[in-house]
Formats: structure tokens, C-alpha cells, sequence
């Protein structure tokens, strides 16, 4: 599949935003935490990426009912959906001054029903011609997914024969189907209930 940039200008994807707040202390405080230990944009790339996927719970795993939408909000209280762990994966990447792009799959069950929108993030690295899709969702049973710029590591690979669908498009910011119901939501049971189905 052949990723789609939306917006040309490539300073799109590094701009902070009220929901990539890459700007906000919090942020940037663990832009240097990281950068302490890895100091090249591939390993601080991918050591961002272990941090979110690993330090920060996916709610749904943890049983936290509280939704967040903000890149700093995810790190202070280290948890999110799929979508909020993008976000914050996306903040902590343009703050080194590396492109990061919102993207997304439609995911459904073994038999094709409930389908969802699930985020990711992509990456363009410097010397790199082709951004790289990342799925810092968080490893569960099932679940593997690793830091690549080669073949995809996502959690889950689409199924078409389901519904499922990769969609191509990389967007600068989250897309507004993803972000308002984020905003929306009261609680987690609330959210599930609103999640979109597709984009």
C-alpha cells in the first residue's frame, strides 16, 4: 500500500497542535528523558515508541474508564485508546523534529461485524524516503507489535475478506472522527459506545 501524504508542506507533520501539544513541559520533559540515553533520531524514534507502548496502559487493558485526547494529558496520566497513544507517540516525535502523521485501519471481529477505527502513527526518519507505519497501541496476548521501518510490526494486519480496511491516507493531525469523539466522551463506556466505525 502506498501511504498518501495530505498535506505537502512536510512542516505540517511537525507542527504542535491542541491536541499534539508537543510544546507543553510535560512533553518536552520526556523528550529529554529519552534523549538522554538515545541521542539519533532512528533510536530516539524507537525508544519513544517502547515508552508509549509499554509505560503508558491502553485503557481497554487496564480497566481505566478515564478517556484522554491530549498528547500531554496521555503522559500525565499515562492512559489512552489507540487514538491518545498516537497522539502522544506523535508529540514526542515532532519535538525532536521528526515528521509524524495521524493514520488509521478499520478493524472488525472473526466474522466481520463490530468493525472500529484503530490509529497508528507514521514516521519519516531522516535519509528515509518512505514513511513507516508504528502501532504503539500496547502488546497484549495476541499482540506483538515492534518498532520497523522495513516490514509492517503492527498489532494487527487487515483482513479485506472482514470489511477491514488500511486506509492510506497520513493525516497532520487527528482526524476529525477520531478527535470529536474523544473530546466528547464522559467516560471510557461512554466512548465505546461512540466509536467510529469507519472514516
Amino acid at each position: 500500500m502506498e501511504l498518501i501524504q495530505l498535506d505537502p508542506d512536510i512542516q505540517a507533520y511537525l507542527a504542535a497542535s491542541e491536541a499534539v501539544d508537543h510544546d507543553h513541559p510535560l512533553v518536552r520533559s520526556a523528550v529529554d528523558r529519552i534523549s538522554v540515553d538515545h541521542p539519533d533520531a532512528y533510536s530516539y524514534a524507537e525508544a519513544a515508541f517502547v515508552f508509549v507502548r509499554d509505560t503508558i496502559p491502553h485503557s481497554a487493558d487496564s480497566g481505566d474508564l478515564r478517556v484522554t485526547w491530549r498528547a500531554s494529558d496521555v503522559l500525565e496520566r499515562r492512559t489512552g485508546i489507540c487514538y491518545a497513544k498516537s497522539i502522544a507517540y506523535a508529540a514526542l516525535l515532532r519535538a525532536r523534529g521528526i515528521p509524524a502523521a495521524l493514520c488509521y485501519q478499520r478493524l472488525a471481529d472473526d466474522d466481520g461485524s463490530a468493525p472500529v477505527v484503530h490509529g497508528l502513527v507514521a514516521v519519516l526518519l531522516p535519509g528515509e524516503e518512505v514513511w513507516a507505519r508504528q502501532d504503539a497501541r500496547g502488546n497484549k496476548p495476541g499482540v506483538d507489535a515492534r518498532f520497523s521501518l522495513g516490514e509492517e510490526r503492527l498489532a494487527w494486519t487487515v483482513r479485506p475478506e472482514f470489511g477491514e480496511v488500511d486506509y492510506p491516507e497520513l493525516h497532520p493531525e487527528p482526524h476529525p472522527a477520531v478527535l470529536d469523539v474523544l473530546k466528547a466522551a464522559e467516560d471510557r463506556p461512554h466512548l465505546w459506545r461512540t466509536l467510529p466505525t469507519e472514516l
